[in-house]
């Protein structure tokens, strides 16, 4: 890895414990304006920091300038932060004194002997706490408070409901008030937003949290999407393949997923005597169709891939618009592969992902090596070491030998393998973790997928797990925001809409809207007794990337009056060049929405 990899490295760390520090120094505050509040967890997230409390009495963001205050007076004390170790009774016995009910539940699932507490300051402060921290408030650059928000205690809507507090914090003052822009920003491009008034997608309580229903204009961008993957993959080499949305339990089991993750799993269905699960990935199918023939070396790799609906109970505190739901559409597959056609398949996954990345405009990714931790051997991970660290070094030797840039993060790999996970940044610098390429050591042995080797003996495949696009619900809430809803043309559900301004004219509109039709254009004529103002602001409004308005001048000069979304300029066109032009710009997926006025 480069020096510059290693000082982002250590810069993300600081920033993480300066992050983790700031949510102690909250959790300080509240106590001392409001002594009663009952604690319960402060930990560092992506881009800030936040702390639950059940607070006596209710309150609101207008007390929120209020301990931000009291925050940075304890920032500006400078007080040590200290990391201490005590015996777990008097630990207990310290919480139960304070009645810090959260602490105790804490505890229950904590069974070491010695309890690490960071005080700060001379006991000012104490907490129950692993750290990381900076060595003291005075090294907390810039805070700032964000919102209040509910959450349920760790997550479960069975257990009380608490109120938790976002903050951010930054070295600088500069660094928060771009962040906080950023912010501004996002609210006007939250994809819970525009997905509702672009009418892509709804959630309905009857059907059920976390489970999307789909709008035409959403699943018009399904399709597109669809059609985009299906192209690409055809062309490097994958077979589609279809898969049942249920399984029996022995599936799981056999592929280590029961118990592994069986929390994140819908409850079984006993049907028969058996248990059957809705499932939350598509691999094990994927093993079985591998299985469902002999092999031979000859034959690898075999790239199989499927948009498979998945299922899986995210916990409803963590449910978050498209970003995270309990129904999903994977762009998924699995590549089967002896181990010398690693490097050139590993590395058509990351072309991949450069492919898109070129196509929609993201300048700004990271990629991340999730890894395994030796603590984790046998519970979290599967229990063979010298797997791992192989497999690991194969993933780095790549990336290193194409010259990508990657961070390692420990203990955040799958149960089966490291990965590759990617973060993308939107065109407002807002990150979000899209796509993954997985390495899969274990599960294969585990189905008994085997392929004939040169010297006619049976031999274990490879298998690489890879979703450049994620999951529909996933990418089409990220372009969202990418694009603030003005979706280029070939993705944009309705892309061109026609005016016609007066009753003698919806003729002329309509056969306008034939020849685009023919030309593959998804158009419609608004023939509606409305002004014409307000039907253009109705269609801005919308995000169509063209609109066209027709009337007496147009229907003589067999012409269209076309207006470009986000342009001011206006012209009249021959609409069989129109439909020529923006055929050719659908075909290619171009971005850019300008027409030449002939």
């Amino acid at each position: 890895m480069s020096n510059a990899q290693n000082i982002n490295n250590q810069e993300a760390e600081f920033l993480e414990k300066m992050r983790h520090t700031s949510a102690h120094v909250l959790a300080q505050a509240v106590l001392k304006l409001y002594p009663d509040t009952k604690l319960g967890i402060g930990p560092a997230i992506d881009d800030g920091f936040y702390y639950d409390f059940e607070f006596q009495e209710p309150i609101t963001n207008d007390v929120l300038p209020k301990i931000e205050a009291e925050m940075k007076k304890i920032i500006k004390a400078d007080l040590p932060l200290t990391q201490e170790f005590h015996p777990r009774d008097k630990v207990v016995e310290r919480f139960e004194a304070l009645e810090q009910k959260y602490k105790l539940d804490l505890l229950e699932s904590i069974h070491d002997k010695k309890i690490s507490l960071y005080i700060t300051g001379d006991s000012e402060f104490t907490d129950l706490c692993r750290g990381p921290h900076v060595e003291s408030t005075g090294q907390i650059g810039a805070i700032k408070l964000l919102r209040i928000a509910g959450a349920y205690w760790k997550g479960d809507e069975n257990n009380p409901m608490l109120t938790r507090i976002y903050g951010t914090a930054f070295p600088t003052q500069e660094a928060l008030d771009e962040h906080l822009e950023m912010l501004e920003q996002a609210k006007l491009r939250d994809h819970r937003k525009l997905g509702k008034e672009l009418n892509i997608y709804l959630f309905d309580d009857e059907v059920g949290p976390g489970l999307p229903l789909w709008q035409p204009n959403g699943a018009i961008i399904i399709e597109e999407l669809e059609k985009l993957a299906k192209e690409v993959e055809r062309n490097a080499g994958y077979q589609q393949v279809r898969t049942p949305h249920v399984t029996k339990e022995n599936l799981f089991l056999r592929s280590g997923h029961l118990p592994y993750y069986a929390d994140s799993m819908y409850p079984p269905m006993k049907l028969d005597g058996v248990n059957y699960y809705v499932k939350p990935m598509n691999c094990p199918f994927h093993h079985k169709i591998y299985a469902g023939q002999l092999r031979s070396y000859k034959d690898l790799p075999i790239r199989l891939s499927e948009y498979g609906t998945c299922y899986r109970y995210e916990k409803s505190g963590e449910l978050f618009g498209l970003m995270r739901v309990r129904s999903m559409q994977m762009n998924d597959a699995h590549i089967y592969l002896r181990r010398d056609q690693f490097e050139h398949e590993f590395m058509g996954v990351i072309d991949l992902y450069m492919q898109y990345f070129k196509l929609f405009g993201i300048d700004k990714y990271l990629m991340r090596l999730s890894k395994h931790s030796k603590e984790g051997l046998g519970k979290k991970y599967v229990d063979n070491e010298e797997l791992w660290v192989e497999t690991e070094n194969m993933i780095k030797e790549v990336m290193d030998k194409a010259e990508i840039p990657y961070v390692e993060v420990e203990d955040e790999a799958a149960f089966y393998g490291p990965k590759i996970d990617v973060q993308v940044w939107s065109a407002i610098g807002r990150e979000f973790t899209l796509a993954t390429n997985q390495v899969d050591f274990a599960v294969p042995e585990r189905f008994d997928l085997t392929f004939t080797n040169s010297d006619g003996e049976k031999e274990t495949p490879l298998c690489i797990h890879r979703a450049p696009l994620s999951t529909h619900e996933r990418i089409i809430g990220f372009l969202l925001e990418h694009y603030a809803g003005a979706f280029p043309v070939w993705l944009a559900p309705l892309q061109v809409k026609i005016l016609p301004i007066t009753d003698d004219h919806v003729d002329y509109a309509n056969s306008i809207a034939e020849k685009l039709q023919s030309a593959g254009v998804r158009c419609e004529v608004d023939s509606r007794s409305e002004k014409l103002g307000y039907k253009i602001r109705e269609g801005e409004k919308m995000k169509v990337p063209y609109i066209i308005v027709v009337g007496d001048k147009e229907v003589e000069t067999d012409t269209i009056a076309l207006r470009i979304r986000g342009q001011k300029e206006q012209g009249l066109h021959r609409i069989d060049e129109f439909a020529t032009i923006l055929e050719e710009k659908i075909k290619k997926r171009d971005s850019d929405l300008s027409i030449e006025n002939n």
